[in-house]
This record gives C-alpha cells, sequence and structure tokens, in this order.
C-alpha cells in the first residue's frame, strides 16, 4: 500500500480540526459558568488579536494585500463577528443549542445550493442523512425548546453570516495569517458596539482563565487557521458538512471525560452522519471540478 503524505496531511487536519471545534462547546460551557456570555466574547477576541498582533510582528507583516482589505474585514465581520454574536443571542432569547445546532446544520446543504450548479442525489442525500443524524444527536435539546421570534430570528441571522462568510472566505487567497488579524479586529469591534447593551460579568479564577485560554488560542487563531486552510484547499460544501460532525464529538467528549453516557439515539445519529458524510466526501474531486465550472 502507497502511503500518499497528502492525504495523510488531509486526514489529521481533519480529525484535528473537529476534535478542536467539537471541545469547544464543552470549554465555552465551563467558561459560561464563570461569566456572562458578551464578557467571554469580548476577553476571547482580545486574547486571540493580542496572539495573532504578535505572531504578525514576529512575522513582519499582518495586513492582507492593499485592495484587498475591505473584502477581508467584511468577511471576517460576517465569519467571525456577526456570527459568534447572533449565536450567542440566539442562546440568549431561549433557542437551545440543539435548535440551533440543527438550524446551523442546514448551512452544507445552503453553500450546495449557492455555489454547486449540479446536485448529485448521493451528495445530497448524503447531506440531508447526515443532518438527519444531527437532529438525533441533539434531540434531547430540540424537546426542551422554547421559542421567540427574536431567538429564531438571532440563529437565522447566524445561519446567514456563517454561510456568507465562509463563501467570501473560499474566494481569499491570501494566507489566513494574513488575513486573520484584521477580520478579528473587526469582529471585535463589532462585539464592542453591542457590549453597552449587554450584561458584563467575569468571576476571575482558574475556572474562567483555562476555558478563556483555550477559547482565545485553540480555537479562535489554531483551529480557525485549520479551518481557513481548508477552505483554500478543499471543497467549500465538504468542509462545512464537517461541522455535523462537531456536536456528536462534543457528545462523545462529554462521554469520555465527563462521564455523562450516550444514548442509542445519540449513538444512532453518530452513525448516520459519518454515513452521510461518507457520501458526502467520496469523491471531492469530481465535486470541485463542479465547483470550478
Amino acid at each position: 500500500m502507497s502511503f500518499d503524505r497528502t492525504a495523510w496531511t488531509a486526514y489529521a487536519s481533519t480529525t484535528l480540526f473537529v476534535l478542536l471545534w467539537s471541545g469547544g462547546a464543552i470549554f465555552a460551557k465551563w467558561g459560561l459558568s464563570h461569566a456572562s456570555a458578551f464578557g467571554f466574547l469580548l476577553l476571547r477576541f482580545v486574547l486571540a488579536l493580542s496572539v495573532l498582533l504578535l505572531i504578525c510582528a514576529r512575522r513582519g507583516r499582518g495586513l492582507p494585500a492593499p485592495g484587498t482589505r475591505k473584502t477581508v474585514a467584511a468577511t471576517g465581520a460576517l465569519l467571525i463577528g456577526s456570527y459568534s454574536i447572533c449565536y450567542l443571542l440566539a442562546l440568549d432569547h431561549g433557542v437551545t443549542p440543539g435548535v440551533l445546532a440543527t438550524l446551523l446544520g442546514a448551512q452544507p446543504i445552503l453553500t450546495l445550493a449557492l455555489m454547486e450548479r449540479r446536485y448529485p442525489p448521493a451528495r445530497l442525500a448524503g447531506l440531508l442523512l447526515a443532518l438527519c443524524g444531527l437532529v438525533m444527536v441533539v434531540y434531547q435539546s430540540i424537546a426542551l425548546a422554547r421559542f421567540s421570534v427574536a431567538g429564531i430570528a438571532f440563529a437565522f441571522a447566524a445561519l446567514a453570516s456563517m454561510t456568507a462568510g465562509a463563501i467570501l472566505q473560499k474566494r481569499i487567497a491570501q494566507a489566513p495569517m494574513d488575513v486573520m488579524p484584521l477580520q478579528y479586529a473587526v469582529s471585535l469591534a463589532l462585539c464592542l458596539l453591542f457590549a453597552p447593551f449587554q450584561p458584563i460579568r467575569v468571576e476571575w479564577g482558574l475556572g474562567f482563565i483555562v476555558p478563556l485560554v483555550w477559547m482565545g488560542l485553540v480555537i479562535s487563531v489554531g483551529a480557525t487557521l485549520l479551518f481557513y486552510r481548508m477552505i483554500q484547499a478543499g471543497n467549500l460544501v465538504n468542509v462545512t458538512s464537517l461541522f455535523y460532525l462537531v456536536p456528536a464529538g462534543t457528545a462523545a467528549l462529554d462521554y469520555l471525560i465527563l462521564g455523562n453516557r450516550l444514548s442509542a439515539l445519540s449513538l444512532a445519529g453518530m452513525a448516520a452522519i459519518l454515513l452521510g458524510l461518507m457520501l458526502v466526501l467520496r469523491n471531492p474531486a469530481a465535486a470541485a471540478r463542479r465547483q470550478a465550472a
């Protein structure tokens, strides 16, 4: 059997991204028990931007190419700032994490409709199967849901922000480290606009600092860097469909780390997600050619 370094590197990057992003929900929940949502988000963005600026100083450059900065800033405002704010506000207005995850699960299907001219039946069936699996994994949260017009509006705004931002990011050919500092600066500025109207509370201690470091460095810098590189290198529908694995990964980590047992429905949902993604990803080269056509 021949060793394909490129393929194995891609598999390793994908696995690492899913593991890091899945752990984010656990650390975020931990951090939010010691801070208000906007207090946590503001400090997360400040920490991420500070580290990115230090890296830029070491590299000797930190701005996108002239002529692209408005596009890069708008992309960051959507993909990082608007998405994060709308996500938090949706939760704050009563939308449960399960309902929110299910609504955001429509992103790969929406991206497929916007980016690709042809929808192979197996590929579309895979996305729908993965979405059904996602609903099974987060079913308990959905069952406890209570809805409000404002909450659903913010949830759909988060979906629109993530979808539009990912499509714009796909069109940016520059290295992720050249665009992320400006994007996080814009996202922090956007967050500061909402801060006066939101409660800001922080309980300094190890229970807050550890989640803040994880979310500010591991997720906002490390996992986002991996995400941007995968967007550049792969088919956008394939990359965004990986987010179906995140709730399943979070549930698995919740069991392995915290000992919370998985229900039979969650296990069946994980199997459906994996089967659906196998259908989506089984011919990425053909998908890439369709997107380029």
